[in-house]
C-alpha cells in the first residue's frame, strides 16, 4: 500500500472534519471487523482490498440505516409536500467519503483504519463510480439530491437503475474507444432492493373508448422493481431517498405465445424486456430517435407516477390503506419536476390516470396536472430538442397519443382565440410538427404542461424566453423563470480539497459549507500576506500530488511549476476544444521559432468523452492526442509545454484534477452553453477561469468582477451580427499568419505523418461548416491566454484574483439554487431543523 502519511501529516488531514471520539473509532473498528467477518467466504481466509472497502462501505452504510428510518418516519408524521425530482440521469460518482463527509464519520473511519493497518484513501480508490448520467445535467441531479437533504426537504429522485452507465472511455493510439462500464460487477453496498414495490408498466396494445371510460387494452406488461439508495444531508441527520427502477420481466412474458414447447425461446426472450434498464444513451446535447430510448423514458415515468400516487392516497407510516381519494389537494402535496424534456410522458401520463383510471374531468386534471409539474430545459442547440416520431408513439403508447392530441386541440384553440387569423404562430406553437414525418416536440409539451419553465443561469433563460420559446412566452410571461445552477460544496470542496477547506475554516470558521455566501469574509484577507501564501501553498500541493499520478499514468514529466490549464468537460464541437487545441500549436510555433526566450511553461489538460457516434467528436480527441505526441516528444520544447489527454474523465477524477488547477478553459460560443457546472467548481477550488460570456459564466464574471477572469472573445449580439453578416472562416485564415500556420500544419499531416489526411474532415469543417465561429474567436483568445502568462508571472498577483474568486463564489452553491426553486417553483420552505439521531429519543 502506499507510503503512510506522517502523524502530523494526518492530524492536519483530519483537523478540518473534527476531533474523532475514541469511542467512535472503536465503534467503527469492531463494526469494520464484524463486517469483515461475514464478507468473507467460509474457504477463503485471507481478505482482499475489495473485501475491506465493502467492510468499511457497510460499516458506513450501518450509520446511515437508522437515521434513512427515521427520516422517512418524520416525513409520513408531518405529511409534507413531497418533491420528486424526475431525471434520465444521475451522475452519482462514489458514495463512501461522500457519506462519510456528511455524516461526520471520516476522521473515526479514518483514524479506525490506520489502526488496523489500512489506507482510507486505498480503499476509497476501490469504488467504482456511479456513472448514470453524460455530464452537467446528471451531475446537477445529483448534486441537487444533496442539497435537497441537506435542507431538509422531503425529496426522492427518481430514475433508471442501468445496469451500464457512461461507457469507459481508453485511448488505442490516440482514438478513442468504448468499452462497457459494469459497476455492478462486485455488486453496490448502497443500494437496497424494494421488491414489495414492485410496479407494472404498460406498452403497445390499442385503446377502447367504451361508455365507461377510455380502455388500454392487449398490452405487454414490463415489471419495474425500485431500489433504493439513501441520499444523506450534511450533519443534519436527515436521509432522503433516490429510488432508481430496472426492468423485469413478469414470470408469465411470452410463455403463452410458446405453447406449442419451444419454452427455452420463450425464457430467452425474457431479455427484451429487461434491456429497457440495461445502459445509458451515450449522448449528450443530442437528441437520437431510438425507441429503446423512448420505453426508457415512459419505463421511469409510469413507474414513478404509480408510485407518487401510491404514496400519495396512502401518507401515513407504514400504512398501505387509502386515507386519500380526493385529488383536489394533488399539487398541494406533489411537485414533480422535470429534468429537461426526458421525463416529459409524466404530463399526458398523469392526465391518463387522472381521467382514465381516477375518473377525474379533463378539465380539472388538466389544472392539477400543471400545478403539479414544472419544467427545467437545460440546452437551446435545435439537435438536442426530443422530437418524437407520431408512428412510434402510435405503436407503443397508442393512448398517450390521443391524450397529447387532446392537449394540443385545447391549446390551439386557446392561441387561436388570442391572435385570430395567425396561422404561422399556431403552427410554431403546436406540439405536433406537420411534415414529411410527423412529429411530438416534447419541449412544446413540457412548457404546454407545466406552472414554471425555467433555464438554468440567467443569460440561458433570457435566450429561452427571446428565442427557444418566444411565443409561450409571450402568451403566458409568468411561468418563465430562472434558476442559476450551483454545484454541493460538501463533495466540491470539502471532499476533494481538504487541504483548502482546512485553511478557511482556520479563518472564518465552517458555517460557510452550509451557507457559501460567507465565503465573502475571505474578501478582507485578499492582502494578507499569511493567508495568500496558505492558497499557494494547498495549490502547489495539490498540483504535485496530480502530477505524481499523471507521470505514473502517462509516463510523461510533468513539471508541477508550470501552470496547469485544463479544459475537461464533454467532447462537443460547441464547447471548443478545437479552439484550444489552435493555442496549443500557437503556442509550440512561437517556442520552436524562438527557443531561447523565456515562456511560461504549461500543461495542458484536455479531457472528456466523445458520443460514440459523434464523428467530429472523436477526431477532436485524436487531433488532441496527436499534437500531444508531437510535442511531448519534441527535444526543443522540454518542460516549457505539455499535453495531456485526461482518459475517461469522470466523477473521481474531476476530484483529482480540479483541485489542482490553475486556468479554468469554458470557452465555448457565446450562446450556445446553458450554464457550465464544470465552471463553477473550479472556481470555487481556486483555479481562475479564460472563458467567454456564455452561461453561468456571466454571473461569474459579475460576482467576482470582470477583471477578475480572463474573458475574451464575441458576446451572444455579435454572434447574432456575424451571422446576419454571413461568417465566413476563410477571412480569419487569411488575415491571421498565426492561424494560417496552425492550420496548415493540421491539414498537411504535421501531426499526423503517418496518415496525412488524418483530419481532412477536421480542417473541412473548420474552413467551411463551423457553426460554432472557432476562427472568429482565436485572435482574442490568444491575446487573453498572453495575458494569463503575464500575471501567472507574478505568483502572488495570481493568488490574490485566485481568493477574490473563492470568496465570490458563494452564489453557485446548489443548496441557494435549490432554495430558490423550493420557495418560487414548489412553494415549500427548507428546513435547518435537525432530526434526532437514531440512538436519540424522537422527542
Amino acid at each position: 500500500m502506499a507510503k503512510p502519511l506522517t502523524d502530523s501529516e494526518r492530524q492536519k488531514q483530519i483537523s478540518v472534519r473534527g476531533i474523532a471520539g475514541l469511542g467512535d473509532v472503536a465503534e467503527v473498528r469492531k463494526s469494520f471487523n464484524r463486517h469483515l467477518h461475514f464478507t468473507l467466504v467460509k474457504d477463503r481466509n485471507v481478505a482482499t482490498p475489495r473485501d475491506y472497502f465493502f467492510a468499511l462501505a457497510h460499516t458506513v452504510r450501518d450509520h446511515l440505516v437508522g437515521r434513512w428510518i427515521r427520516t422517512q418516519q418524520h416525513y409520513y408524521e408531518r405529511d409534507p409536500k413531497r418533491i420528486y425530482y424526475l431525471s434520465l440521469e444521475f451522475y452519482m460518482g462514489r458514495t463512501l467519503q461522500n457519506t462519510m463527509v456528511n455524516l461526520g464519520l471520516q476522521t473515526a473511519c479514518d483514524e479506525a483504519t490506520y489502526q488496523l493497518g489500512l489506507d482510507l484513501e486505498e480503499l476509497e480508490e476501490i469504488e467504482e463510480d456511479a456513472g448514470l448520467g453524460n455530464g452537467g445535467l446528471g451531475r446537477l441531479a445529483a448534486c441537487f439530491l444533496d442539497s435537497m437533504a441537506t435542507l431538509g426537504l422531503a425529496a426522492y429522485g427518481y430514475g433508471i437503475r442501468y445496469e451500464f452507465g457512461i461507457f469507459n472511455q481508453k485511448i488505442v493510439n490516440g482514438w478513442q474507444v468504448e468499452e462497457a462500464d459494469d459497476w455492478l460487477r462486485y455488486g453496490n453496498p448502497w443500494e437496497k432492493a424494494r421488491p414489495e414495490y414492485m410496479l407494472p408498466v404498460h406498452f403497445y396494445g390499442r385503446v377502447e373508448h367504451t361508455p365507461n371510460g377510455v380502455l388500454w387494452l392487449d398490452t405487454q406488461v414490463v415489471l419495474a422493481m425500485p431500489y433504493d439508495t439513501p441520499v444523506p444531508g450534511y450533519k443534519n441527520n436527515t436521509v432522503n431517498t433516490m429510488r432508481l427502477w430496472s426492468a423485469k420481466a413478469p414470470n408469465d412474458f411470452k410463455l403463452k405465445d410458446f405453447n406449442v414447447g419451444d419454452y427455452i425461446e420463450a425464457v430467452l426472450d425474457r431479455n427484451l424486456a429487461e434491456n429497457i434498464s440495461r445502459v445509458l444513451y451515450p449522448n449528450d446535447n443530442f437528441f437520437e430517435g431510438k425507441e429503446l430510448r423512448l420505453k426508457q423514458e415512459y419505463f421511469v415515468v409510469a413507474a414513478t407516477l404509480q408510485d407518487i400516487i401510491r404514496r400519495f392516497k396512502s401518507s401515513k407510516f407504514g400504512c398501505r390503506d387509502p386515507v386519500r381519494t380526493c385529488f383536489e389537494t394533488f399539487p398541494d402535496k406533489v411537485a414533480i419536476q422535470l429534468n429537461d424534456t426526458h421525463p416529459a410522458l409524466s404530463i399526458p401520463e398523469l392526465m391518463r390516470i387522472l381521467v382514465d383510471v381516477e375518473k377525474v374531468d379533463w378539465d380539472k386534471a388538466w389544472e392539477i396536472t400543471k400545478k403539479t409539474c414544472a419544467y427545467t430545459n437545460h440546452t437551446v442547440l435545435p439537435e438536442a430538442l426530443e422530437r418524437w416520431p407520431v408512428s412510434m408513439f402510435e405503436k407503443l403508447l397508442p393512448r398517450h397519443l390521443e391524450i397529447i392530441y387532446a392537449i394540443n386541440q385545447r391549446h390551439l384553440d386557446h392561441v387561436a382565440a388570442l391572435f385570430p387569423g395567425d396561422v404561422d404562430r399556431l403552427r410554431r406553437m403546436s406540439v405536433i410538427e406537420e411534415g414529411d414525418c410527423k412529429r411530438i416536440n416534447m419541449a412544446h409539451l413540457c412548457v404546454i404542461g407545466s406552472h414554471a419553465v425555467n433555464g438554468v443561469a440567467r443569460i440561458h433563460s433570457e435566450i429561452v424566453k427571446q428565442s427557444v420559446f418566444k411565443d409561450f412566452y409571450e402568451l403566458e410571461p409568468e411561468k418563465f423563470q430562472n434558476k442559476t445552477n450551483g454545484i454541493t460544496p460538501r463533495r466540491w470542496l470539502l471532499l476533494c480539497n481538504p487541504g483548502l477547506a482546512e485553511i478557511i475554516v482556520e479563518r472564518i470558521g465552517e458555517g460557510f459549507l452550509t451557507d457559501l455566501s460567507q465565503l465573502k469574509k475571505l474578501l478582507s484577507l485578499v492582502d494578507d500576506e499569511a493567508f495568500i501564501r496558505d492558497v499557494a501553498k494547498v495549490k502547489q500541493e495539490n498540483k504535485l500530488k496530480f502530477s505524481a499520478q499523471l507521470e505514473k499514468e502517462y509516463k510523461v514529466k510533468i513539471n508541477p511549476a508550470s501552470m496547469f490549464d485544463v479544459h475537461v468537460k464533454r467532447i462537443h464541437e460547441y464547447k471548443r476544444q478545437l479552439l484550444n487545441c489552435l493555442h496549443i500549436i500557437t503556442l509550440y510555433n512561437r517556442i520552436k521559432k524562438d527557443p531561447t526566450k523565456t515562456f511560461v511553461p504549461r500543461t495542458v489538460m484536455i479531457g472528456g468523452k466523445a458520443a460514440p457516434g459523434y464523428h467530429m467528436a472523436k477526431m477532436i480527441i485524436k487531433l488532441v492526442t496527436s499534437i500531444g505526441d508531437v510535442v511531448n516528444h519534441d527535444p526543443v520544447v522540454g518542460d516549457r509545454l505539455r499535453v495531456i489527454f485526461l482518459e475517461n474523465y469522470r466523477v473521481s477524477l474531476a476530484e483529482k484534477v480540479i483541485p489542482a488547477a490553475d486556468l479554468s478553459q469554458q470557452i465555448s460560443t457565446a450562446g450556445t452553453e446553458a450554464s457550465g457546472t464544470g465552471n463553477m467548481k473550479f472556481m470555487l477550488n481556486g483555479a481562475l477561469t479564460i472563458g467567454t460570456m456564455d452561461g453561468a459564466n456571466v454571473e461569474m464574471a459579475e460576482e467576482a468582477g470582470e477583471e477578475n477572469l480572463f474573458i475574451f472573445g464575441m458576446r451572444v449580439e455579435d454572434v447574432e451580427a456575424l451571422d446576419q453578416k454571413g461568417y465566413n472562416a476563410r477571412e480569419f485564415y487569411e488575415r491571421l499568419p498565426e492561424l494560417r500556420q496552425a492550420v496548415d500544419q493540421i491539414s498537411s499531416g504535421f501531426f499526423s505523418p503517418k496518415d496525412p489526411d488524418c483530419f481532412k474532415d477536421v480542417v473541412n469543417m473548420l474552413m467551411y461548416h463551423d457553426r460554432f465561429k472557432v476562427f472568429a474567436d482565436y485572435e482574442a483568445y490568444i491575446q487573453c491566454q498572453a495575458q494569463v502568462d503575464h500575471l501567472y508571472r507574478n505568483p502572488k498577483d495570481w493568488t490574490k484574483k485566485v481568493i477574490r474568486n473563492i470568496a465570490c463564489s458563494g452564489k453557485f452553491s446548489s443548496d441557494r439554487t435549490i432554495t430558490e426553486y423550493a420557495r418560487e417553483i414548489w412553494g415549500v420552505e427548507p428546513s435547518d431543523l435537525q432530526i434526532p439521531p437514531p440512538n436519540l429519543p424522537k422527542d
